[in-house]
């Protein structure tokens, strides 16, 4: 299946060109990336930890990348200061993209402001309104879609490689940091002094919408508090095929 999706597209990855990315620094991932394609390559940034180590590469070596964010309008104030303070250091904006505000109302009137508690199926569809369709709008017409996935950040991500084809939205979804460990985010962070959430130091690691997003306890993983009255897969949906 994955080696007949490699045929899909104008341009694409061969084998020898994974065996390669797995062996490139982060930065000249990115340019070996870049360098296949003349535009197309787009990165979401949910300012995290490890979005901020993507941003931080792209935007300092001029990469023709473009940097887009999901605003669910649900979002911690902390993002919002974080983003001015992005576009303020790169001098280069990242894109935002909203939710519809039709359905935004439509949820609201039928569920409820805060019905996504009440069932795992209601806040599947809230993040389906609030972040796929808008990541949905924002992927079209790309090649290559760059993520801050890490295969530790959960069991649903072990396995993932670090090129892949997403055959839902015909492009390569490729993840650079995905052998990566935590201390190696925050290594690179601390050497290249990097901004961050002011709440990763308050407990939150992985961070989403402020009512869905709790602090987590010493030896949790990092997306425990991600939906934290759930037990469920911690996913939202960008990232399902």
């Amino acid at each position: 299946m994955l080696d007949i999706c490699w045929y899909q597209t104008e341009i694409m990855f061969s084998k020898e060109d994974i065996d390669t990315l797995q062996q490139l620094t982060l930065e000249d991932g990115l340019q070996f990336v870049s360098s296949k394609f003349s535009e197309g390559i787009v990165f979401s940034t949910s300012l995290g930890q490890e979005d901020q180590v993507i941003t931080d590469a792209i935007f300092k070596n001029n990469l023709p990348i473009k940097v887009f964010t999901l605003d669910t309008g649900r979002l911690f104030y902390e993002h919002y200061d974080l983003l001015s303070k992005n576009n303020s250091r790169y001098q280069k904006k990242t894109e935002v993209y909203f939710p519809e505000s039709s359905d935004v109302e439509k949820y609201l009137i039928e569920k409820g402001v805060n019905g996504f508690y009440h069932s795992v199926e209601n806040r599947k569809e809230c993040c389906f309104i609030r972040k796929v369709k808008p990541l949905n709008r924002a992927l079209e017409n790309a090649k290559v879609w760059i993520t801050g996935l890490r295969s530790e950040q959960s069991e649903n991500r072990e396995n993932m490689p670090i090129l892949e084809w997403d055959e839902d939205r015909k492009l390569y979804k490729y993840n650079p940091l995905i052998n990566w460990t935590y201390q190696d985010v925050l290594h690179y962070l601390e050497q290249h002094k990097v901004q961050e959430l002011s709440l990763h130091k308050k407990g939150f690691i992985s961070v989403g919408c402020q009512p869905c997003t709790r602090a987590i306890e010493e030896g949790e993983n990092p997306r425990a508090g991600r939906w934290w009255w759930e037990t469920s897969q911690k996913e939202c949906g960008l990232h399902s095929h």
